[in-house]
């Protein structure tokens, strides 16, 4: 996909976007998040957590070759 264009009119903008059904303001802006528990202090990296991956004994290329 190319950009061949930018719409920079906010009346034309606000048209387009009402026509598509989309929000035509921004959303709001939400509080900051708390840093990850593996960013707190004393926290212990794969540890306490169930899902995490042990690195695997084969090494896997991860080239994409097309």
């Amino acid at each position: 996909m190319r950009i061949i264009a930018f719409i920079t009119d906010a009346g034309a903008v606000y048209d387009i976007l009402t026509h598509l059904g989309e929000p035509t303001s921004p959303p709001r802006l939400m509080r900051a998040r708390a840093p990850p528990l593996w960013e707190m202090q004393g926290a212990t990296l794969g540890e306490d957590d169930p899902q995490a991956q042990s690195v695997p004994e084969y090494e896997f290329d991860q080239r994409v070759a097309w």
